[in-house]
């Protein structure tokens, strides 16, 4: 089987040794406008299946019928059929809660295998297709969150707690709620200001091993119209380590902000999330460089993921520089899930203190993507209610209805308070565990949502002094 990613093939893990692999990769491309995505969008359509009783050459033609209909814009949602039509409009059903409705009989055609088969909600009837035979209606959504086929009859909700619930012992998908989320609001009076500004200014994005997030950060960074270097580090042996840590100084001196980008630092070692950054980044050169563009040049700094692990254990966030930390500091730890969560949240501003978050308002929600196993802010309660009275708490995770909740559905590691993203006492330094890079066209169609936050725009216009 292959192992995907960058670290688990490296050649070892404890006892085991990856052998050379050839891995081979078949996709078929096409405009990302013509992507359909599968979840039922309304109550009242037709759903059709595209398949044939007949050859090869027949399922060929039933595909081709499919896309001559998407094109028309008569497509919907669609399902390539895996397990069976009644698996197909259960899972079609879960997006959205939109029910369905079959057409016939409970019978064992619902629930036999259909290789190459395609479930398709349609806009409007098309009676009988194709003259050949190439699909059929099968049934139509319904506003009830039910689906029924013959007899049968079952809510969208047992069915979707079984279905996540079949490897829940091994691979859980909820914990206990613990504790409450206060509500936060702390709209900005005052933003730092640079003394010189830069016409365009230049991000300096490290790459650590383990870092995989650096192409995602340079795009963002060059769409709002920064100018953006990606700087490997080396550490084949402690003179590259010595040698990159001389060059990073002389780039940062260079730049005017510090992107620490996300990745599994050091192959997230257990208590290990950033801790070969940590290590890179407390170094007299480097670390005298950090605070030179912090304290003297109002130079801005941004950790994500495992940039914002790096930022907590230095102490840039909360306090704002390199600093000893111990047990009374706050930390990243463990998801209360005990495992890696990946999958779209919402964050609910805080505080728009920051000069990264100059462009959004407190109460706004914004979608993000998240993919971590170390994300649980922990911190004194006593220094909560500090960073929240001075408006460093940023974001906080939110429920459907916008509000900070410590719910495991919409706070994937159950950080305290909901916090998402926390800065520095002047703002400049700003942590966050949401990759709010990973932002484009055609991205995320199926979860609906505002997407960006406008960190790059913002760290643009905080250079433009007049």
């Amino acid at each position: 089987a292959a192992i995907g990613g960058k670290d688990s093939m490296s050649g070892s893990f404890l006892d085991l040794d990856v052998p050379p692999t050839l891995i081979s990769f078949a996709i078929a491309p096409i405009q990302a406008g013509e992507v359909i995505t599968p979840e039922f969008k309304e109550a009242g359509h037709p759903v059709y299946l595209f398949q044939p009783d007949g050859s090869a050459q027949d399922q060929r033609a039933a595909w081709a019928e499919f896309l001559r209909l998407h094109r028309k814009g008569k497509i919907a949602a669609a399902w390539a059929v895996e397990n069976g039509m009644a698996e197909a409009v259960m899972k079609m059903s879960f997006g959205n809660r939109i029910g369905f409705k079959g057409m016939s009989q409970n019978s064992p055609v619902w629930y036999t295998s259909r290789s190459g088969a395609i479930i398709a909600e349609l806009t409007e009837d098309i009676g009988n297709c194709h003259p050949d035979g190439f699909c059929g209606k099968i049934g139509h959504t319904i506003t009830e969150p039910v689906i029924t086929i013959g007899t049968d009859s079952a809510s969208i909700d047992e069915l979707l707690s079984l279905n996540e619930a079949v490897l829940a012992d091994v691979y859980p998908t909820r914990t206990a709620v613990e504790g409450k989320a206060p509500v936060l609001d702390c709209p900005a009076f005052t933003r730092p200001v640079p003394k010189i500004g830069a016409a365009k200014p230049k991000v300096l994005i490290p790459v650590f091993p383990g870092t995989n997030c650096e192409y995602d950060s340079a795009r963002a960074a060059q769409r709002a119209g920064l100018e953006t270097e990606i700087f490997v580090i080396n550490n084949q042996s402690a003179k590259d380590v010595s040698e990159s840590a001389a060059a990073f100084a002389r780039k940062l001196r260079e730049s005017q902000i510090l992107f620490l980008p996300g990745g599994f630092s050091g192959g997230d070692e257990p208590d290990g999330s950033g801790k070969f950054i940590t290590a890179f980044l407390r170094g007299p050169e480097t670390s005298e460089a950090v605070m030179d563009l912090l304290k003297n040049r109002d130079g801005l700094a941004l950790g994500i993921c495992n940039g914002f692990q790096a930022l907590i254990k230095l102490g840039l966030v909360p306090y704002g520089e390199i600093r000893d930390t111990d047990e009374t500091c706050p930390t990243l730890s463990f998801n209360c899930l005990g495992r890696h969560q990946s999958k779209i949240v919402n964050t609910r501003v805080v505080s728009n203190k920051s000069p990264w978050l100059a462009r959004v308002n407190p109460g706004e929600v914004y979608a993000v993507p998240i993919s971590h196993g170390e994300g649980r802010f922990l911190c004194a309660p006593e220094l909560l209610k500090a960073l929240a009275e001075n408006g460093q708490i940023a974001t906080q995770y939110a429920d459907l209805e916008g509000l900070p909740t410590m719910d495991p559905d919409f706070n994937p590691n159950g950080s305290a308070w909901a916090v998402e993203g926390v800065t520095s006492p002047d703002g400049r330094v700003f942590g966050k565990m949401g990759h709010a890079e990973r932002i484009g066209p055609g991205l995320y169609r199926n979860v609906p949502g505002e997407y960006d936050l406008q960190l790059f725009q913002a760290a643009r216009d905080y250079f433009a002094v007049l």
